[in-house]
């Protein structure tokens, strides 16, 4: 998960700030968490002690009325979190200078100055790529199955997944299957049959989960899953299919 964190002294700043996130998470289903709102870097600082957080995206501003400033501030959290993802959000322009000189590397530098709605698309372009990385890194290690339900867009991992199957009651609409849910949406079965490995298309009506195979009866052409479910599998696909289980 994505945290965001803000540091801002300002206290009408700092609400201002905590609106747009809110309003940005609320408008979709994110895998991120507002984490935290603090207006002292040592608050900060202490609550990545506690959590260990990890690819946290962070809101700072640069004069904080501490002995630590936004910079500094950035430079200890690349200490904590080096994947940290900055942007500063402040009056003082001139000090872009200081960002390179300790080497914090920020993805954008947003100035108060700036009109409210300007500020709010700078805020959710951030969110939005950081977000991105966030889960390219995460599809480098886990894969995922994406899709939209609704307004939502849903990340499945692979793993959750142990089969699909077309809808009996609607026509053009799939039937994702889970160990103890099910998730319905649009399209066929022709278009989660090209995924690869660990799902394979035993029969015209299913694309199952291979990993998820509790074991298979030759005699009958099924395979039991391991929440109980029985899949047919095609005759001409039985041989095919023994190979990618063993």
């Amino acid at each position: 998960m994505l945290h965001i964190l803000i540091c801002e002294d300002n206290e009408v700043h700092r609400t201002r700030m905590e609106t747009i996130v809110n309003r940005y998470l609320f408008s979709d289903d994110f895998d991120m968490k507002f984490a935290l709102s603090v207006d002292r870097p040592d608050m900060l600082l202490a609550y990545l002690e506690t959590y260990q957080n990890q690819n946290g995206l962070y809101f700072l501003d640069i004069d904080l009325q501490s002995e630590m400033n936004g910079i500094e501030l950035a430079a200890k959290i690349r200490e904590k979190d080096v994947s940290a993802t900055i942007v500063f959000v402040t009056t003082h322009s001139e000090m872009m200078h200081y960002v390179f000189r300790f080497k914090i590397e920020a993805m954008d530098f947003i100035v108060k100055d700036d009109s409210l709605e300007n500020i709010e698309q700078r805020m959710i372009e951030c969110m939005q790529t950081a977000y991105q990385r966030f889960l390219d890194g995460k599809r480098g290690m886990v894969k995922y199955f994406t899709v939209k339900v609704g307004n939502q867009k849903l990340n499945i991992p692979y793993d959750d997944i142990l089969f699909f199957e077309p809808s009996i009651n609607q026509r053009n609409k799939i039937i994702l299957h889970r160990v103890n849910s099910t998730l319905e949406f649009y399209g066929t079965i022709n278009d989660v049959s090209d995924f690869g490995l660990p799902f394979y298309k035993c029969h015209q009506s299913f694309v199952l989960n291979v990993n998820h195979v509790k074991c298979v009866d030759t005699i009958n052409r099924t395979a039991e899953m391991i929440d109980g479910s029985t899949i047919a599998i095609a005759r001409r696909k039985m041989t095919e299919f023994l190979k990618y289980i063993k």
